[in-house]
């Protein structure tokens, strides 16, 4: 038997003032996006924000529906539109936020593990990691590419 040990790498921080010009601003659209969600059962609006390498951002926010399986993400919303309308440009950047009733939830928003498959896809796509910004009012988390969201992800060299 072999044991080893995972780390993973986070930097978090206290404010938004605190993070990096170019990450505030993504950061602020993935706020405004939670404005456009479509979530009338669940209450829990989800806004996502991409900086692709060309500069342009693109929104996404979760969009529900009365069988929760056939709804979608903010993450998947924005990603799949980039992809689609960019697919040869890199996402260098996402930034995710959550609101509930009482306001931005406390703690980062985690992405659901279809969140992270596609993360790790769209990485392996275009070979390059992205940041990932996760937002709560008491602290926000910022990650150096999607391994550190899911270690020992399904990849697609695991295909062949």
């Amino acid at each position: 038997m072999r044991r080893k040990e995972l780390r993973i790498m986070v930097c978090e921080y206290d404010a938004v003032v605190e993070l990096p010009d170019a990450d505030q601003k993504l950061l602020l659209a993935a706020r405004e996006a939670c404005k456009n969600a479509y979530a009338p059962y669940s209450k829990f609006q989800v806004g996502a924000a991409l900086l692709l390498e060309n500069g342009e951002m693109i929104l996404g926010s979760n969009q529900e529906n009365a069988d929760f399986t056939d709804g979608l993400c903010a993450e998947r919303v924005a990603m799949f539109y980039a992809n689609s309308t960019y697919p040869d440009v890199p996402v260098k950047a996402i930034a995710v936020t959550a609101k509930n009733a009482h306001g931005i939830v406390e703690h980062p928003a985690q992405p659901c593990g279809s969140c992270r498959q596609v993360l790790v896809e769209t990485e392996s796509r275009y070979n390059a990691h992205m940041r990932i910004i996760l937002d709560g009012r008491k602290r926000i988390q910022v990650f150096e590419g999607a391994d550190n969201l899911l270690p020992f992800a399904f990849k697609p060299k695991d295909l062949e």
